[in-house]
């Protein structure tokens, strides 16, 4: 599920048991629709920062949000603790 910072929910995939998070990452954010910021303008159609756990730890997502401009918080395996990535979630 793709949730707003108080916790709406901007989308939501479904898939089978055997399919991993990571591989849904790319259609959900390519699927959420236009965010109305504070300011006037056009609305962004990309969120600011990803903040996710070690499953999204991989090159083909840095890469994927690095190409978009969004700012990857993950959190990487056997460096980091998970612990840490929890207070911005």
């Amino acid at each position: 599920m793709h949730v707003t910072a108080d916790g709406l929910p901007l989308g939501l995939a479904i898939s089978g048991a055997n399919r991993h998070d990571s591989m849904l990452l790319e259609p959900l954010l390519d699927a959420q629709p236009a965010i109305k910021g504070p300011g006037r303008g056009r609305p962004r159609r990309r969120p600011a920062k990803l903040h996710a756990d070690k499953a999204y730890d991989n090159r083909r997502i840095r890469i994927y949000l690095h190409r978009r401009g969004i700012t990857a918080r993950i959190a990487r395996r056997g460096i980091e603790g998970g612990e840490r990535l929890g207070r911005h979630r």
